[in-house]
């Protein structure tokens, strides 16, 4: 994943963009693969790790109505996890993650490997997508790092 962060961090310089993180499933294993890369303070602003709904609510501003009616790993709640980071942050670009990573934890209308993502650039719409991964708590949490870091190359070059 270091390639693919080092052309982040071309890009992020060339546009002089800030990027900050906003993780649950992924427990702070995106700010992790970004910072392992010498010299990402340039453009790497910071990472929350907003694992509680509370923790969602008190440092990103997710509404708890949000969070009773559609729950965490939602559509809904990365957006507004999304456009917190840029509100509670100096970034101009933000990554959020939110999922069910397993073993457990899983239902027939979310099941162990749904991952939420969404990525906010200031000024601009907030893009969302699903992706069911399969694989153990390990495999999931990878794979969602590697489709967060490809979105946000994604808005950096569009």
């Amino acid at each position: 994943m270091q390639q693919l962060v080092c052309e982040i961090a071309k890009k992020a310089i060339e546009k002089k963009v800030m990027i900050a993180t906003a993780e649950s499933c992924t427990g702070g294993w995106i700010a992790q693969e970004i910072t392992a890369v010498a010299g990402s303070s340039e453009w790497f602003d910071r990472g929350f790790v907003t694992y509680s709904n509370q923790s969602k609510q008190e440092m990103l501003g997710v509404s708890e109505q949000t969070l009773e009616m559609f729950g965490a790993v939602s559509e809904n709640v990365v957006i507004e996890m999304a456009e917190g980071v840029l509100l509670h942050s100096s970034a101009q670009l933000s990554v959020v993650t939110s999922g069910i990573a397993g073993p457990g934890g899983g239902s027939e209308e979310k099941p162990v490997g749904t991952v939420w993502f969404a990525w906010a650039v200031h000024e601009k719409p907030t893009r969302t997508a699903v992706f069911q991964f399969n694989g153990d708590r390990e495999s999931v949490r990878k794979q969602a790092v590697r489709v967060a870091l490809e979105g946000i190359l994604h808005n950096l070059t569009i």
